[in-house]
């Protein structure tokens, strides 16, 4: 059971049926003139299209992209670039995905100042520290709507109304949100707000920004005037097309979706916090979304529990794909003010439509077996948190396991 549809979706039927035949009959590049390449534009129209539709945009406000770490760069850059000379103030949150954080990074050796809000124990930021961050230097905010480790969902509508009095521009990036809760850049009050094929099922490679017309920004791939002179480069038509057809099907699905994936969601939290000792959720219970939740159990190593549960058919993570391969602990769970020391032993499961043949029991039961043999090796494991004179059914008085 894939059980890692945050870090990546497997392409739906529709999706692959509708890109093939942009990869050999109608290969035509959409820029040129003839035939098969008004057929390519005309495909290309018809995504926008979709997009749009899916996110309440006009068409000509959808710039594509390669991902959606690129239209976090486009997004945040752009507007840095483009508003430099009114000021050079950032904010943004502790916990933002790596696409964002690093180009602020970047931003910052350029002299650019950035204001990290901070997120405490529930993974949402307060309005009262925004409020106080904004400085007349302030020209970006920019705060992702869902977190893709945690899941909690910030407060974007009220963040936009507060950015669009004061004259600030506002980003957000929907890459985790859109499939999974509504997402109307009309009623988030957004100028900009980055979009990924591969999560809601469509191809890898391909994204979108969308950009609220009359705002600016500076490109940054300069070349043949593509995507409205702002994104150069010949586009990817067959990911396009799927990326659309998967923005057609997830906003069909999305209330089915949601009803289905946030009740297997809360059978879930709640039997793991029940079964296992010392088990936390990491963010706040209500305000999540349906498809992803984040676990901690103390005295364990998060890597070895992945290979545990993977040695039983379940594909899980313990954070965002984009730092797998770091040691240090998770970024985004340490913001949350959690012990480095626990964050370590932390699981992330992100679900997909296709998880309502997912058994919680089973699951739970699997991953309970696979914590009590990591506390069994781990020299953290305090014994005294065992649940001493209460007989174990499995394994009798003297189990330290259970």
């Amino acid at each position: 059971m894939y059980l890692d549809n945050s870090a990546t979706t497997q392409v739906s039927e529709e999706v692959f049926e509708e890109m093939k035949p942009y990869f050999r009959e109608e290969f035509g590049n959409p820029s040129t003139l003839y035939g098969i390449g008004r057929e390519s534009k005309k495909a290309l129209n018809q995504a926008r299209q979709r997009v749009a539709d899916a996110i309440n945009a006009k068409p000509e406000e959808i710039i594509f992209t390669g991902g959606g770490s690129e239209s976090d760069n486009l997004a945040i850059k752009g507007i840095a670039f483009k508003l430099a000379k009114k000021g050079k103030h950032i904010i943004t949150t502790e916990f933002e995905h790596p696409a964002v954080k690093e180009t602020l990074y970047f931003l910052e050796s350029l002299d650019f100042k950035v204001t990290y809000l901070p997120v405490y124990e529930n993974g949402i930021i307060k309005i009262e520290d925004l409020k106080e961050a904004i400085t007349p230097e302030t020209i970006l905010i920019t705060v992702m709507h869902g977190n893709n480790e945690i899941g909690t969902v910030q407060p974007i509508e009220e963040i936009g109304k507060i950015a669009r009095e004061k004259g600030i521009k506002f980003h957000t990036d929907a890459v985790q949100t859109f499939g999974k809760i509504p997402v109307d850049v009309e009623k988030l009050n957004v100028d900009l707000l980055s979009l990924s094929s591969h999560k809601i099922n469509g191809p890898k490679g391909v994204g979108a920004l969308y950009i609220k017309k009359g705002t600016r920004v500076t490109p940054l791939i300069h070349g043949g005037g593509q995507e409205r002179g702002i994104r150069a480069g010949t586009e990817n038509v067959p990911g396009i097309v799927g990326f659309g057809k998967a923005c057609e099907l997830a906003s069909k699905q999305l209330d089915e979706h949601y009803e289905k994936l946030s009740s297997i969601r809360d059978e879930l939290i709640d039997k793991v916090l029940n079964a296992i000792p010392e088990s936390y959720l990491n963010g706040d219970k209500e305000n999540r979304l349906p498809n992803l939740v984040n676990f901690r159990f103390k005295a364990i190593e998060g890597e070895s529990l992945i290979l545990l549960l993977d040695a039983k058919g379940y594909q899980a993570s313990t954070g965002s794909a984009c730092s797998s391969n770091k040691l240090e602990a998770s970024p985004v769970l340490t913001a949350l003010g959690l012990d480095p020391v626990d964050v370590h032993g932390s699981l992330r499961i992100s679900l997909a439509p296709e998880s309502d043949k997912f058994d919680v029991d089973e699951f739970v039961e699997i991953l309970s077996e696979a914590v009590a043999r990591l506390r069994q090796m781990s020299p953290l494991w305090n014994q005294e948190l065992d649940y001493d004179g209460v007989m174990c059914k499995k394994h009798g008085d003297d189990c330290r396991m259970c």
